[in-house]
């Protein structure tokens, strides 16, 4: 039976399965505790007992035994061990207490098996199936986007390039531009898929590839987008609260913070914005992008994720909608989540017009010939419609309040590593 069925069947004889977290000698027993992926228990085995001998740290095994509740054991149970199967004998286990994070990330592999990660590998799939449930809920179909892509979304600096057959070819940095052209049929769209980015960039909140759900809808502006952006986030959490409170709080995660977080978010401009930093001392000037230290510097004291509006146009992509009353600005949004962990979502409402898209793309210096296809769909029949992207290892990191986003995926992909 699994471990987390165990309290079920006190004082009757059962059957577990799983690995040897910990072991420990004394005298005439051993205490093993054993972990699968529901949860740890304590057995005790006789010294005695033929098989214990190979059953070190991170040895598969299946014991049988009697059960009894010990609020002193790890797990709050202890099997009484009779038989002991070693399935598969590990070698000495290389991780040790106190190693260093690079010897972590080189033996990842085993890394992930430890308890912390574990959990977190927990609240984010039940994360990705809240995300899910609300856009089905909603009316928006799954679909599924290229990855190799013919040209840049969001900057061609970032972009990795790579030689497809006898032509260039680019990793997708969004989907965003193909999830447009589906809007025209299906309307309500979203995907989740890997996104790259060639960022040369040593913080605590990048990854080279990441995991993006993007969603774009039509007959939407940009007050609804953000609606929109607002409850998905919303149910995300209440889901991850409701099935993960004992995993958030084993990373040391408050969950009473976390169930403040819901909709409406606050809206800020950006004009505000700048003005908040600057009187902070920030040395910021408007027409400047904001980084990682004034994202934190403006939600560090925040419980709830906060919109910023209304940036500059040309701080921003060539497809955001200019802003009809400020031609320097643009209708986008920002979605900064609280206690300084930074941006969560990038959203805005797309330019719908075909000559309005062609004049930002030569202020961008970009070439229309290379995006006909877009184009086009200015062409046949466009209509006004809004989308955005949340990083779901940023969501992570900020629900765990995680130090550094490389816990929020199994195998991080980082400007120095991609091993193992």
């Amino acid at each position: 039976m699994r471990i987390k069925d165990l309290p079920k069947h006190v004082g009757e004889r059962v059957k577990v399965r799983g690995w040897v977290f910990r072991r420990r000698e004394l005298k005439d027993k051993v205490f093993l505790v054993l972990r699968d992926s529901t949860g740890i228990v304590q057995c005790v085995v006789p010294s005695s007992l033929k098989g214990v001998e190979k059953a070190r740290i991170e040895s598969s095994v299946i014991v049988s035994g009697s059960l009894k509740k010990d609020e002193r054991a790890p797990g709050g149970h202890e099997i009484a061990v009779e038989k002991l199967k070693v399935v598969g004998e590990a070698e000495v286990f290389p991780i040790t207490k106190d190693q260093s994070v690079e010897f972590l990330l080189d033996v990842r592999h085993l890394w992930l098996r430890s308890r912390k990660l574990t959990a977190i590998m927990k609240v984010k799939d039940t994360a990705l199936r809240a995300a899910r449930e609300w856009f089905h809920k909603h009316g928006f179909w799954e679909v599924t986007p290229p990855i190799i892509v013919s040209g840049a979304c969001e900057g061609g600096a970032t972009l990795f390039k790579f030689k497809y057959f006898d032509r260039t070819a680019f990793l997708s940095q969004s989907a965003q531009l193909y999830l447009e052209a589906l809007i025209y049929s299906l309307e309500k769209v979203y995907s989740l898929t890997p996104s790259f980015r060639a960022e040369k960039s040593r913080t605590r909140r990048h990854l080279a590839e990441y995991w993006h759900l993007e969603g774009e809808a039509a007959w939407v502006d940009h007050e609804e987008n953000m609606r929109i952006q607002e409850q998905l986030v919303s149910y995300m959490v209440k889901k991850v609260v409701k099935e993960r409170k004992e995993e958030l709080e084993s990373l040391g995660r408050d969950v009473k913070i976390l169930k403040r977080v819901k909709p409406p978010f606050k809206r800020m401009t950006y004009d505000k914005a700048i003005e908040i930093l600057q009187r902070r001392g920030m040395e910021i000037e408007w027409g400047e992008d904001l980084g990682a230290d004034e994202e934190r510097e403006l939600t560090k004291d925040l419980r709830k994720p906060i919109f910023l509006t209304n940036y500059p146009r040309k701080i921003k992509a060539f497809y955001m909608k200019v802003d009809p009353r400020d031609e320097n600005k643009v209708l986008n949004d920002d979605l900064l989540s609280p206690e300084g962990y930074g941006e969560l979502i990038g959203g805005s409402q797309r330019e719908d017009d075909l000559e309005k898209l062609k004049e930002n793309m030569k202020l961008f210096k970009l070439r229309p010939k290379d995006y006909e296809w877009y184009l086009d769909l200015r062409r046949y029949g466009s209509v006004p419609h809004s989308g955005f992207g949340l990083g779901m290892e940023r969501f992570v990191m900020w629900v765990c309040r995680l130090d550094h986003i490389r816990d929020t995926i199994p195998f991080p992909r980082v400007i120095n590593r991609a091993y193992p």
